[in-house]
């Protein structure tokens, strides 16, 4: 009597290569690497390879020189891991909002400033630095004033009847003016030497100014927000194909829409409490996604959220180390998006002639 073994057949290299390319697994990777290379990179350069050798030397599973030890770790540990993280959360929630703003509107220039939030958080932050708020108290101001320009917009659009959509996107307009006024008049009583170069620069998003214990307070909400945002990834698929096909379905088309609206709103306030003004990222990161990977918000939303952490990530490393001090990075974004945003044009006129 014989027994027979049964044994997994080895993957080819052309198996082995199609599985490599598949989103899940390369974009994870590519995640990782980039997380890697930023801790890496700077005015300190050191070699990729120390970065996990000095976290299995703090763990106590192998040695390293003790003065080197101390000075990586206050390189990686203090400096560059609360900013790496920031821009890690920061660009996965910009994103994966401005994939579901998308989405909701179908509309591709939708991006999480529609509703107002951007303008409000704006106007919260130049407040709290007049009022000469702490930093905390600034970045509150901020992500309630965000919230607040959202409440706003909504109240108008439940004002008057008409497309639930149009109306909202209306109201959205009616904030933004409205808290970017607001915005004018603080900046023009700030203190034009003390206080109205610091409202600039926070406008111009700054992840420098992030430190570890606000990332480890922000992170579970952010990542709970993108979370959920790509969990409702299939409903908004359903809610394209519009709002009675998916009632049939078994889809609540309208509490769908606006709790993709809040999720994203949400995380998009957070973004600018935690970071200040960076634009682009929910913009141009969806249609990279869109254009690799379909319009299917199942793959879209995880997708942008990775790829949107990824180009943070590669803009921070560049508003850091390209001249002698350190660049905004809401500049980098955008001198970044722009010819990005261009390429996809392009891309995108092309599919159009075809």
């Amino acid at each position: 009597m014989t027994a027979s073994v049964s044994m997994a057949a080895p993957l080819s290299p052309a198996r082995l290569l199609r599985r490599l390319a598949d989103w899940r697994i390369t974009l994870p990777l590519a995640l990782a690497g980039s997380v890697l290379a930023a801790l890496s990179l700077g005015k300190f350069a050191m070699a990729p390879g120390e970065i996990p050798k000095l976290f299995c030397a703090m763990a106590g599973a192998c040695t390293m020189a003790p003065e080197r030890m101390a000075t990586l770790a206050n390189v990686v540990i203090d400096i560059r891991l609360p900013r790496v993280a920031a821009a890690v959360l920061v660009g996965a929630a910009l994103a994966s909002s401005g994939a579901a703003f998308q989405a909701v509107f179908r509309n591709p220039l939708a991006s999480p400033s529609l509703l107002g939030v951007l303008a409000g958080a704006s106007f919260g932050a130049a407040l709290g630095i007049v009022l000469g708020a702490p930093w905390g108290g600034v970045q509150a101001l901020a992500f309630v004033m965000g919230l607040a320009a959202v409440a706003f917009g909504g109240t108008i659009a439940a004002l008057f009847r008409g497309a639930p959509v149009v109306m909202l996107v209306l109201g959205g307009m009616i904030s933004t003016a409205l808290f970017a006024a607001l915005l004018s008049i603080v900046k023009f009583v700030a203190d034009p030497v003390n206080q109205l170069p610091n409202i600039v620069y926070w406008l111009m998003g700054n992840l420098g100014q992030s430190d570890l214990a606000q990332v480890t307070a922000l992170a579970p909400l952010m990542l709970g927000g993108v979370v959920a945002l790509c969990a409702l990834g299939r409903g908004l698929d359903l809610l394209a194909m519009g709002d009675d096909e998916a009632r049939s379905l078994g889809v609540p088309a309208s509490a769908l829409r606006f709790g993709a609206l809040a999720l994203a709103t949400f995380v998009s306030a957070l973004t600018v409490s935690l970071a200040g003004m960076i634009g682009w990222v929910g913009l141009i990161v969806p249609h990279v996604a869109r254009l690799a990977l379909g319009a299917g918000n199942s793959r879209l939303i995880p997708a942008s959220a990775m790829l949107g952490a990824i180009f943070l990530l590669a803009a921070d490393v560049l508003a850091r180390t390209v001249a002698d001090v350190e660049i905004p990075i809401g500049i980098v974004t955008e001198l970044l998006g722009i010819p990005v945003f261009l390429a996809v044009l392009g891309r995108v006129r092309r599919g159009w002639n075809e």
